[in-house]
């Protein structure tokens, strides 16, 4: 039986970790000393780095609990982490595809300041850049709203 301390650092958890998997019910209460000290045996060991390994492979909390409690059911089947494993991996597929999406708005942006910065009749490299409005870029769209021009056909001015 390890104390909070040493199971945090053998798990490379912060101790407020435990306790807050504990608190959201992640993990059984463990038992306790007659002074109130925690003490986690090797299945609640095993428990936490089970949720530490999922968790480092992007599953939410609440994907991971579902998987426990099929588990604590003896109910855990392939099908089970199967349909929690490919919810999550589609989640990771389309931000893949959404930060294709930006990256690609953002080469010719990076292209037109490489340009601006090595313009050889420009006053000065260090001014600012004037992007072009262009409505096919949504990145400079939402930098208007968000710098708060409100009128796309405005020139964004990036210092």
């Amino acid at each position: 039986m390890l104390q909070v301390g040493e199971v945090s650092r053998k798990l490379g958890l912060n101790p407020q970790t435990l306790y807050f998997y504990e608190r959201i019910g992640l993990i059984p209460p463990p038992h306790r000393t007659e002074s109130g000290y925690r003490l986690f045996s090797q299945e609640d060991i095993d428990r936490l780095a089970f949720i530490s390994q999922t968790k480092s492979m992007g599953l939410s909390l609440d994907d991971i609990r579902e998987i426990l409690v099929a588990k604590d059911g003896k109910s855990l089947t392939c099908q089970t982490v199967h349909d929690c494993l490919l919810k999550k991996a589609r989640a990771i597929e389309e931000t893949i595809q959404h930060l294709q999406i930006l990256l690609d708005e953002l080469h010719p942006l990076i292209n037109h300041c490489h340009q601006s910065i090595e313009c050889k009749d420009c006053s000065s490299p260090h001014e600012s850049c004037a992007i072009p409005d262009d409505p096919r870029y949504e990145f400079q769209q939402a930098c208007s709203s968000w710098q708060g021009l409100g009128n796309a056909e405005e020139v964004v001015a990036i210092n």
